[in-house]
């Protein structure tokens, strides 16, 4: 199985920018979607992004679209989540979450990256 480690988070002033890396180790990433979730202070888990296994379909939340792009490096077991643009309400502990390209759930989780925006 997968195991999912994510990294490049950080603190940053308003307006800032930040790439998260999502490395992959155990299998090749090429085989998995993957999903970026953030989980502000207090708050639930929420859904940031996706993109699919093959790089050719991306998706984002309202809150984040024109700000956020995420991408995918397969022949580096890598997805990132690049970050612009950033404000406050962006400060989030961010996991990337994957899944098998034909099953539905998502398993399999990183242990998170912490996000502080300052104002």
């Amino acid at each position: 199985q997968v195991q999912l480690v994510e990294s490049g988070g950080g603190s940053v002033q308003a307006g800032g920018s930040l790439r998260l890396s999502c490395v992959a180790s155990g299998r090749t990433l090429s085989d998995y979607a993957v999903r970026w979730f953030r989980q502000p202070p207090g708050k639930e888990r929420e859904f940031v992004g996706a993109i699919s296994w093959s790089g050719g379909g991306t998706d984002y939340t309202d809150s984040v679209k024109g700000r956020f792009t995420i991408s995918r490096d397969n022949a580096n077991n890598t997805v990132y989540l690049q970050m612009n643009s950033l404000k406050p309400e962006d400060t989030a502990v961010y996991y990337c979450a994957a899944r098998l390209y034909y099953a539905v759930q998502y398993a399999y989780w990183g242990p998170g990256t912490q996000v502080t925006v300052s104002s």
